[in-house]
């Protein structure tokens, strides 16, 4: 399941993010759908993903984000600690990477985060760089990174990415399967969540319209295929 819940308090769709409303949604959604991963919760905050996977059980790992050279705190309102990624899983968590991107544009710092559950499935989650007319480099650039990573951790184990790619393009290596959210009504087409073909069966997408946040919930099944003797 990938959600963006625009919480910053600073980015564009914050005229639309209702607090802590979108985080009671968002918890509602993962008990409903009974998901194996959250990814990514972009735009998050350190202490709503917190209290969400507190509520519903599962493990996290979340990635700060640099705003400036130095962690943002949330603001509209404050106390909701820092901003950034996160990831959550059902199964537990084995260990997990994140870094920055090479390429960056801007003030706000992007980076990839990926988790290794103990059942040895790699649950990646990623906000790359707006497409403008000036970003559009860096966003390219990180998308050639990311598709980079994905392949890295693929060499190892059954692989999902999910995150706002700010592109319609796809990052996906050629051996993933690729799902966005081109149904949606809010900011159609740019997330996506990616999978290794060869581990997991042919994916099904659906879109749940997101009340409280300016991008619609984008969920994926795609069940893991019997290991290969």
């Amino acid at each position: 399941m990938q959600m963006n819940t625009c919480l910053s308090g600073l980015a564009g769709c914050v005229a639309r993010t209702q607090y802590p409303a979108v985080v009671d949604e968002a918890i509602q959604r993962i008990r409903a759908n009974d998901a194996d991963a959250v990814t990514a919760r972009n735009e998050a905050c350190s202490a709503g993903v917190a209290r969400t996977a507190a509520e519903t059980g599962y493990e996290l790992r979340f990635s700060a984000v640099n705003y400036r050279g130095a962690p943002l705190s949330c603001a509209k309102p404050g106390g909701r600690r820092v901003f950034g990624n996160a990831v959550l899983t059902k199964t537990h968590i084995a260990s997990s990477a994140d870094a920055p991107y090479v390429a960056q544009n801007g003030v706000e710092e992007r980076r990839w985060i990926c988790v290794t559950t103990t059942e040895q499935v790699n649950v990646c989650t990623s906000h790359l760089t707006t497409a403008g007319t000036d970003a559009g480099t860096a966003n390219t650039a990180q998308c050639v990174e990311l598709t980079a990573v994905l392949q890295r951790f693929a060499n190892d184990g059954p692989t999902i990415f999910a995150g706002d790619a700010n592109r319609l393009d796809s990052c996906a290596p050629d051996t993933f399967w690729n799902e966005t959210d081109a149904a949606a009504t809010q900011a159609r087409g740019i997330q996506h969540v990616y999978g290794t073909a060869r581990s997991f069966k042919k994916p099904v997408a659906e879109i749940e319209p997101a009340t409280y946040t300016g991008h619609d919930v984008l969920l994926v099944r795609a069940r893991l295929k019997p290991p290969q003797l």
